[in-house]
């Protein structure tokens, strides 16, 4: 491809044409066992078994009816420059575990950071009665495309699991699989740096790592065992520090202040920082 441009602030307000989604009791499931859940979290991973109700786990609307093609109305760029920099996932109503949405993403924020663009696509899932259902913000920092003349946006601020130094903090860890993320890339994500090792070596990766939003969705597993049985999740945010590859074993830190909220980070191999910034609300 040419040498991309700096991109057009212009495409603030971007939207991709509608995108009609359908997701089912299966897909759940799969989508499970792809962030690790098993055989004691059976009402994620079963659908029939006795006295257990089958549940989505909340964290799954990240991998719905999202359309980064949206991108393009930015500019040209490498799609191996693309890093995931930032997640957030709002539950606004409950989603059932067979059901179909329509689903648009649009750029909401764009962010010159000199040599690079930090851009915010969020995708809206709406039920086909016109109800929202979710709401999954993807914070996409892609390098050689800044330079517009623009703002460089908001700093990364304080992590609000350091800030409650006081509050105790729980650990939970999670072994990955070797094929975790050929796994999790059933669940809709097949972007080639999880998978093919070409593409991983042109992104400077000695080989496929594991899925940003997979780890996030161990921290959303994470986030529900302390909260309790029946807790709800309302919005998860999260920022990506670091990669994880697939074996690699991830240890949830997490701190509960209240009743209503959860901050956590994770770490990944030699203790390094994956996941930082971690905040979850929760609902009754």
């Amino acid at each position: 491809m040419s040498n991309p441009a700096p991109f057009d602030p212009s495409a603030i307000g971007s939207r991709s044409a509608p995108r009609k989604v359908s997701w089912s009791s299966r897909d759940c499931m799969l989508y499970a066992l792809g962030v690790g859940a098993g055989v004691d979290d059976l009402a994620f991973t079963t659908n029939n078994t006795a006295n257990v109700e089958q549940r989505m786990v909340p964290t799954m609307p990240v991998t719905l009816g999202v359309d980064f093609s949206v991108l393009k109305k930015a500019g040209k760029f490498d799609w191996a420059k693309l890093l995931h920099a930032e997640q957030r996932v709002e539950i606004l109503s409950d989603i059932p575990v067979d059901g179909e949405a329509e689903a648009v993403t649009e750029i909401t924020e764009m962010w010159d950071k000199g040599k690079a663009a930090l851009v915010v696509a969020q995708t809206t899932g709406t039920s086909t009665d016109g109800e929202p259902l979710w709401r999954s913000s993807a914070g996409l920092f892609i390098r050689g495309v800044g330079g517009w003349g623009g703002e460089r946006g908001p700093g990364g601020g304080t992590d609000p699991a350091a800030s409650e130094a006081n509050d105790p903090v729980k650990t939970i860890s999670y072994e990955t699989q070797a094929d975790q993320a050929l796994l999790y890339r059933l669940s809709g994500d097949y972007n080639p740096l999880h998978s093919d090792p070409s593409f991983a070596a042109r992104a400077g990766m000695d080989r496929p790592i594991l899925h940003g939003l997979c780890t996030f969705g161990f921290a959303g597993r994470a986030v529900l065992e302390v909260a309790g049985a029946g807790a709800r999740l309302q919005s998860m945010s999260a920022r990506f520090a670091g990669p994880v590859w697939p074996g690699d074993t991830l240890s949830v830190d997490l701190r509960q202040p209240d009743d209503r909220t959860v901050t956590f980070a994770v770490r990944g191999r030699d203790d390094a920082e994956v996941l930082t910034g971690g905040i979850a609300k929760l609902g009754a």
